[in-house]
């Protein structure tokens, strides 16, 4: 009785010490499906992006990449047009234009004016604020760009054919998120939905997003904008 009592004990210590194999990490995939309300022509389905956020805040994370967050001012354009970082990194606005720009954001998101700024000049915005920033500039309407700060580094963006590829992503729980720019929020939000990860299940499927047709900003001051004249000091040389 006294040895079947020690052969348990010493189990009992092998099974508490033993190693255990950690989950693998699971590459997944999905395919977006983009339609416009009232259009029997699809939209193109490049630039949404999918997200996963864990439900089980102690799971583990990895990092972002390390690349140069950048939003290039040129040709009277934001390149890249979209910017997915991190919570609180610090994006580069560089003017290379020979022109003045005036970069702004006022509605979700992070909101910042960076002013009437030169050609060959840069300034920086922290994008401290979980969400969605949609960015202008007050001088050139066609001027437009999106950053997306996410608290996880588990996304993707669909390429031209809707295809998103989101690697590494350890087995477990995560709602999973959804965002096409001209997709209204109620739509977006309701898209919402909780997704669990395993090495059986490498697909979250197919996403079908309903967008809108792209309205029209205003500037910084709610107007419209003015037509643009080659007087002005925003268009000329510094």
């Amino acid at each position: 009785m006294r040895l079947f009592s020690l052969s348990a004990a010493a189990v009992a210590v092998f099974l508490v010490l033993a190693p255990t194999t950690p989950a693998q990490d699971v590459d997944l995939t999905a395919h977006v499906r983009v339609a416009n309300q009232g259009k029997h022509k699809p939209s193109r389905p490049a630039g949404t992006v999918m997200w996963l956020t864990p439900i089980d805040r102690n799971a583990p994370t990895r990092r972002f990449s390390g690349a140069p967050l950048r939003l290039t001012q040129i040709h009277k354009s934001f390149q890249p047009h979209l910017l997915v970082v991190p919570v609180g990194a610090v994006v580069e606005f560089p003017n290379r234009d020979p022109f003045f720009h005036n970069v702004f954001s006022l509605f979700d998101g992070k909101r910042f004016d960076l002013g009437l700024y030169e050609a060959g000049s840069t300034r920086n915005v922290s994008f401290d604020r979980l969400g969605v920033s949609y960015i202008f500039c007050n001088i050139h309407a066609e001027m437009s760009a999106v950053v997306i700060a996410l608290d996880t580094p588990y996304y993707g963006i669909a390429d031209g054919k809707g295809e998103i590829a989101i690697s590494q992503v350890p087995a477990g729980r995560y709602m999973m998120h959804t965002w096409y720019e001209t997709a209204l929020p109620a739509t977006l939000n309701a898209m919402t939905r909780e997704v669990t990860v395993s090495s059986t299940s490498s697909s979250l499927g197919t996403i079908d997003v309903a967008a809108e047709v792209a309205a029209t900003h205003k500037d910084k001051y709610g107007m419209d904008y003015e037509p643009p004249s080659p007087n002005t000091p925003g268009y000329d040389h510094p």
